[in-house]
């Protein structure tokens, strides 16, 4: 199982060498929070432990919103990720990235992970109550994973090889 920061990390790396750009931090909590849910749709088991937090404009995890900066994750012990991680970290970042982060957190406002979390909060305060990895694992039935690579839903992986 990976850390967090370190999947946060491959994101900031990763998505500074696609789009040329710094990721904001906004942006990295929604595709720290999308990954997590790719990975249950995947394999059916979370890739990292860390939790989220339900703020006010979606999922936050305070590991990472404490070393987050702008030339990357403050900490010395990064360690890589797996091939496996970084091979749905790369679908997440294709399929997201170029979205602006007010648009990525109204996609996180709709799961059902972030409204649970976010029962009896006023809005427009942050709170402070974890998404259950249950309910993201609810949301991610509702995924149909996609191949980046190979431009493919992963259930349309069976039909190519029967044939």
């Amino acid at each position: 199982m990976e850390k967090i920061i370190d999947v946060a990390q491959y994101i900031y790396t990763e998505y500074k060498k696609i789009s040329g750009k710094v990721i904001d931090e906004m942006k990295l909590h929604k595709l720290l929070y999308l990954v997590q849910r790719e990975a249950l749709a995947v394999t059916g088991q979370p890739l990292f432990p860390e939790v989220f937090e339900g703020w006010k404009y979606g999922p936050v995890c305070r590991e990472v919103r404490n070393c987050y900066t702008e030339d990357g994750m403050f900490r010395e012990d990064i360690q890589d990720i797996a091939l496996e991680s970084a091979y749905i970290v790369n679908n997440i970042i294709l399929q997201y990235g170029a979205l602006e982060s007010w648009k990525l957190s109204e996609l996180s406002h709709r799961e059902l992970s972030w409204r649970n979390s976010r029962k009896g909060i006023p809005e427009g305060q942050n709170g402070t109550r974890e998404l259950s990895i249950e309910d993201i694992r609810k949301d991610s039935e509702k995924v149909r994973p996609y191949d980046s690579v190979w431009d493919m839903y992963y259930d349309e992986f069976e039909d190519e090889e029967a044939e």
